[in-house]
């Protein structure tokens, strides 16, 4: 009788698990190209002038496609996008930090999160970002 090592058992439990997750990504990606493809062969193709014209909110377009956009109306929005992140991660740190055995580790943590963002307002303030006008 031979003796299979507890090792072995264990990786073999270990990619299996794997294994599961790679199926199911493959199946989810199969029924995406599936849903595309039935979408692509099932659809009636009909050009006409007026559907290759460019529409935008009911009106039809005048001059050119090609419109100049501020830069910084961008960079309002990724500051925004970041400080909200910010709190989303906010609330869960106040229920774990709430919870007995990780106040210190949890507010170190925190803290070093807190001082990125700072660091990032900082910079943004620095080279003038923030200011609208």
């Amino acid at each position: 009788m031979t003796h299979v090592p507890e090792q072995t058992v264990l990786a073999s439990d270990y990619f299996q698990s794997y294994s599961v997750v790679g199926l199911l990504a493959v199946v989810g990606v199969l029924f995406v190209a599936v849903a595309f493809g039935a979408g692509r062969l099932l659809r009636p193709v009909v050009p006409t002038p007026e559907k290759l014209l460019t529409y935008e909110c009911g009106v039809d377009p005048v001059g050119e496609g090609w419109a100049h956009t501020q830069v910084r109306y961008y960079v309002y929005a990724f500051l925004y996008v970041i400080f909200a992140v910010d709190s989303i991660f906010l609330f869960p740190w106040a229920t774990v930090f709430a919870a007995p055995g990780y106040g210190a580790t949890t507010l170190v943590e925190m803290f070093i999160f807190l001082g990125f963002l700072a660091v990032g307002l900082l910079y943004a303030w620095k080279k003038g970002v923030l200011e609208w006008t």
